[in-house]
């Protein structure tokens, strides 16, 4: 893995297990602003919600409200406070072996760095509750980078804090298409897919995958070449 000095990796989806987590959680946000779950509008914006995972949440609750900005930052904070309710319970888990690979990465000299479309507040109560604080050698929230996904911002935040000289050293993974067009508007020379969450082989490939993975757990094989 000598060519390669980091990883970026989404979180919800691609080294935490989602479980409908997100999907329960916007529920709880969208009811929060007037749409009653169980109508054609609420299915419209939940089967949006689905096509958009891994942008940044903010940006698709302003979509989602036609850019009422009122609106679409206190059903943010909604959602925000439902999935911490959620985490806060004990339903966030990783998926299966994550942990291990992210400690192999960094073993091998790759360094990782932590990505998600949520809050630092949510993206911080996951860490806790895996006892992940320290796992990666950094975390990022959208607000940290600039913009979310599929933006290149939080990629090359990672690159730049933490010292990563060439692009094509980079490999971006996530379960989205959005994660594959960070990645791949990043410059970053793998921007990778993995079966574990929103989206399927089909969508992965389209959005330009450059691999699919079943798993994050993949990876370091990957990497090695």
């Amino acid at each position: 893995m000598t060519n390669y000095q980091l990883a970026v990796l989404d979180m919800a989806g691609t080294t935490v297990a989602d479980d409908g987590l997100v999907v329960e959680a916007f529920t709880r946000a969208i009811g929060a602003v007037g749409v009653e779950p169980g109508t054609a509008d609420f299915e419209r914006k939940l089967g949006y919600v689905h096509d958009t995972m891994g942008e940044s949440k903010i940006t698709v609750f302003r979509a989602l409200l036609d850019g009422d900005e009122e609106r679409a930052q206190a059903a943010n904070l909604a959602f925000e406070s439902a999935y911490a309710d959620l985490v806060a319970e004990g339903r966030c888990a990783p998926i299966e072996g994550a942990e291990d690979t992210i400690r192999a990465l960094r073993a091998a000299g790759v360094k990782v760095a932590l990505t998600t479309g949520f809050g630092r507040p949510t993206q911080d109560a996951i860490l806790g509750a895996l006892g992940w604080a320290d796992l990666a050698d950094l975390t990022l929230c959208p607000a940290e980078a600039g913009r979310g996904r599929p933006h290149p911002d939080l990629v090359l935040t990672a690159v730049l804090r933490l010292g990563v000289d060439d692009l094509r050293a980079v490999a971006v993974v996530g379960d989205t298409a959005f994660d594959v067009l960070t990645g791949l508007r990043s410059g970053a020379s793998i921007a990778a897919g993995v079966l574990t969450g929103a989206h399927d082989r089909a969508a992965l490939e389209a959005a330009g995958a450059t691999h699919v993975l079943g798993s994050i757990c993949e990876l370091p094989a990957l990497l090695q070449g």
